[in-house]
């Protein structure tokens, strides 16, 4: 079983900044997906490719967000 590491304030805080900002993406995300399936059937081709847009540069952050979360937890997990 590994050890549980005690981790510095600082170090708990850059974790909180890094959970809330994918926090935040998710709800955004998930937001921009729901009016890009909305937007099919009923939205113009020009319309609907707007909202693939932003759906997909939201998509982007929120796995940028994730990565550097991951990356993060990964290099405390090896430190």
């Amino acid at each position: 079983m590994a050890s549980l590491k005690t981790l510095s304030v600082r170090t708990l805080e850059h974790l909180g900044a890094l959970q809330a900002a994918v926090r935040r993406l998710a709800v955004e995300r998930n937001q921009a997906l729901r009016m890009l399936a909305a937007s099919r059937g009923v939205a113009t081709a020009d319309a609907q490719r707007e909202f693939w847009f932003e759906f997909a540069w939201i998509d982007q952050e929120y796995r940028v967000a994730v990565h550097r979360l991951a990356s993060f937890c990964a290099e405390r997990r090896s430190s």
